[in-house]
């Protein structure tokens, strides 16, 4: 299996659908926000024109008010596996989405993640009660331990809860909460365990994964973020919020809490003017590119390639290591 991953802006939709062209494949979505419908522009979801054909999976399959973990990723990635194998075809993992990458190829060895910061924002722009009402849903025995206006204990058992599809009491039952503590996990910095608290090339150098990374020097990084948050606005970024609004979806929703979703937001509800929201939109974006560096450094053996060059002269490089 390919893992083709990168930080946000570095083309990674269109090389992949270049390289399924070219050894048969089929594209398995590792982005958290594609899965969602109706939320294309934001995520830079790829249409069915630029598709050209190769199947993707994991996109549109939610609707913006139901609920999508990093467990729901790895269980549908493995089903997806098989099935896409059992054609003869090849199945190429893409997105930028750390923590479901460190997942699926680590498995759950953190069993309470580190705070993941883009989901952190999420849960702050929630009121306190909604977010307790949610707990008691999915938790109902952590929902009992902590007062209803404990918002940070609150945020932190729903971050477990969405970032492992699993209650923190029952990962607190078998005493991970310690153990991970222990190893120097952080509670903020939504960063990955350390490479020496697991064996992380051990694991990765399993010939069933192929990592390979797309970057890109900084400066120019940071002109394609700026770039890319232009497109969207262009495209139509502010329109899609509005009519997601109009159709019925609280803008209190986590989904609604992600990058650009959250900016436009606050756009439409008076908090910025439309110039100041495409600036904070551009300065959180280049942010988050740096945040999805720190898990991908920690990734290991991978090949990284730099992408200042065509689709088809990155698939090229790609295909001379892989046959070489």
């Amino acid at each position: 299996m390919i893992v083709l991953f990168g930080p946000t802006a570095t083309g990674k939709t269109k090389v992949a659908i270049e390289l399924a062209k070219r050894i048969n494949g089929e594209i398995i979505s590792a982005d958290s926000m594609q899965v969602y419908r109706g939320m294309d522009i934001g995520t830079a979801k790829p249409t069915l024109e630029e598709r050209q054909g190769i199947p993707h999976h994991l996109i549109d399959i939610r609707d913006p008010d139901e609920t999508w973990t990093v467990s729901d990723f790895v269980s549908e990635v493995k089903k997806l596996k098989s099935e896409i194998v059992k054609k003869g075809k090849v199945p190429i993992i893409v997105g930028g989405t750390g923590l479901y990458l460190w997942a699926l190829l680590l498995g759950f060895s953190f069993p309470i993640t580190p705070a993941d910061k883009e989901l952190r924002r999420r849960l702050e722009g929630v009121p306190a009660d909604q977010l307790y009402a949610r707990l008691s849903a999915v938790d109902p025995k952590a929902a009992e331990k902590i007062h209803p206006h404990d918002k940070k204990r609150i945020m932190r058992a729903l971050e477990v809860y969405e970032l492992t599809g699993r209650p923190i009491t029952e990962l607190q039952k078998k005493n991970v909460a310690a153990a991970f503590s222990a190893k120097g996990g952080s509670a903020s910095g939504g960063r990955p365990p350390l490479n020496g608290d697991l064996k992380v090339a051990a694991t990765f150098s399993n010939p069933k994964y192929l990592l390979i990374g797309l970057n890109l020097p900084r400066a120019q990084l940071y002109e394609r973020i700026n770039q890319r948050v232009d497109s969207m606005i262009e495209k139509g970024l502010i329109e899609e919020v509005r009519s997601l609004l109009a159709k019925g979806y609280s803008k209190e929703l986590p989904s609604f809490q992600a990058l650009g979703y959250k900016e436009v937001v606050d756009y439409l509800f008076g908090k910025w003017t439309r110039e100041q929201m495409v600036e904070e939109l551009k300065k959180r974006t280049r942010n988050f590119a740096r945040r999805q560096m720190t898990w991908f450094r920690r990734f290991s053996p991978v090949y990284w390639v730099e992408a200042n060059l065509s689709p088809n002269e990155l698939v090229d490089k790609i295909l001379s290591f892989l046959y070489n």
